[in-house]
């Protein structure tokens, strides 16, 4: 028969798992016990009739033990659901632990409120989205720099061999067929070689295009320049006189301009002044375009024979 003092003299004053000392309070690590406090009303292993309240996956259950089911040690406690309600899980624990000792009703009832807060804050904490921090390793950062350094080196060196290997292969060096190289590999590289030399044929083929056109280009020029020859295309009017020409066209435009003025005017015509003449007011000469440098031949006189000849 399970004695409840005797259990305590002996885990209480001697030596318990469970017993946490400190220098002010002891304290007990045992997962039913309802205040984490190791005392003689506390203890789950000296009190056969026990209650104590646990949180699973955010559910809460009332744990009961009761002196008839001690001789089963795998059928102790009896777990009941609390609702997720606060007052529907506090008035649960009355019905169940009606006849109990006030003290467990009221640890149990306070160790549901302790709980329940946690859980809310848990929930809120899992909405909130706040800034993960991650630590920074430096000796992982450093390895992996010196392995990618490493790394890179290699594919270098491998490039380079590859390429050694591939020229002494053009060069039959090992013979036509050598017998150690995969023939998948000797393959890609025939592959990898013809695919080169068409784009080197486009870029030749583009070049001898693009020269083509260059000469074809020549060609018709040397052809314009044939069919003229030497020729030139000269005026018969010399610089002076297209100067003097120029001359008199402006100032047979400002004449005419001044009559067409009067006449639109209703006024005779000014008569010219006797006496001593007027300059002509400076009026602007246009603006001619670029000069022109233009070569004409003169003829020489003909002998006085020739003048007193009879012209056909």
């Amino acid at each position: 028969m399970q004695s409840d003092d005797v259990i305590w003299s002996a885990i209480g004053q001697q030596f318990c798992s469970y017993k946490v000392k400190t220098v002010t309070q002891n304290f007990c690590r045992n997962e039913y016990n309802v205040t984490g406090l190791c005392t003689r009303q506390s203890c789950p292993l000296a009190n056969s009739r026990y209650a104590t309240v646990r949180e699973h996956e955010g559910i809460l259950y009332l744990y009961v033990k009761t002196i008839e089911r001690a001789h089963s040690p795998a059928h102790m406690w009896e777990r009941v659901k609390l609702s997720k309600n606060y007052t529907t899980a506090l008035e649960q624990i009355d019905k169940e632990l009606i006849h109990w000792p006030n003290f467990t009703i009221h640890k149990c009832k306070q160790r549901v409120t302790k709980i329940t807060q946690y859980l809310i804050k848990m929930r809120r904490a899992q909405l909130r989205e706040d800034p993960k921090l991650v630590g920074v390793k430096k000796k992982l950062d450093r390895r992996e720099a010196v392995r990618e350094r490493k790394a890179l080196s290699a594919a270098h060196l491998e490039r380079a061999i590859e390429k050694e290997l591939v020229e002494r292969l053009k060069s039959k060096a090992y013979g036509d067929a050598p017998l150690n190289v995969n023939e998948n590999v000797w393959q890609m590289i025939l592959d990898r070689e013809k695919g080169e030399g068409k784009l080197e044929a486009q870029d030749e083929d583009e070049e001898l295009t693009m020269e083509d056109e260059e000469t074809d280009e020549e060609e018709v020029e040397n052809e314009y320049e044939d069919e003229w020859g030497d020729r030139e295309f000269v005026s018969d009017i010399s610089e002076g006189e297209d100067d003097d020409l120029s001359d008199l066209e402006d100032a047979g435009e400002y004449g005419s301009g001044s009559d067409e003025d009067e006449a639109l005017e209703g006024r005779p015509p000014s008569k010219p002044t006797l006496g001593k003449r007027k300059s002509a007011a400076p009026h602007p000469k246009p603006k001619r375009g670029a000069r022109v440098e233009v070569e004409y031949e003169e003829e020489t006189s003909r002998p006085l024979a020739n003048r007193n000849a009879p012209s056909w």
